[in-house]
């Protein structure tokens, strides 16, 4: 969602997953520098992810927030389709690391951190949104609702 926003808005799009992850996944020291440093900009798409690094700093700088509220089925179906392809195609994907099948035994794999903190990620973003009132939040609960939304508010945008 976050490259279908930049390129139609023509908004700069920082990956927070590029920024974060180093060599062999090692959390990059330069990673909340550079996050300060763009979110400090007028202007900026990102995901939502690492707030146990960022704490609300994201959601304090920005204007918008486009939640992708979709139910767990939908998530598991995507998160694993796209690890079985990264897996498969064994594509660099930050720094010269790579996904692999074996990686999904480990606890904090996309597929496992998916199914189980589904339900806690859904609380924990409600409750985030009471402590930022400042946010217009968008909140998109189907892929149908996702797919009109784009096409509505930005004519000829695909999603993913």
């Amino acid at each position: 969602m976050s490259t279908t926003l930049s390129a139609r808005l023509g908004l700069p799009r920082f990956e927070l997953d590029a920024m974060y992850h180093g060599p062999r996944w090692v959390k990059r020291p330069e990673f909340e520098t550079e996050v300060d440093a763009f979110s400090a900009t007028p202007r900026w798409v990102t995901e939502d992810q690492y707030s146990g690094a960022l704490g609300d700093l994201l959601w304090q700088r920005a204007d918008t927030l486009v939640w992708l509220d979709l139910p767990r089925p939908t998530v598991m179906r995507r998160v694993v389709r796209r690890s079985i392809v990264r897996a498969a195609a064994r594509r660099e994907l930050w720094n010269g690391n790579r996904e692999r099948f074996q990686d999904w035994l480990e606890a904090d794999h996309p597929i496992r951190d998916a199914w189980s903190r589904h339900g806690d990620k859904r609380r924990q973003t409600t409750e985030r949104i009471d402590r930022h009132p400042h946010l217009t939040v968008i909140r998109l609960c189907s892929g149908t609702e996702v797919r009109h939304w784009v096409s509505r508010l930005l004519p000829g945008a695909s999603t993913p």
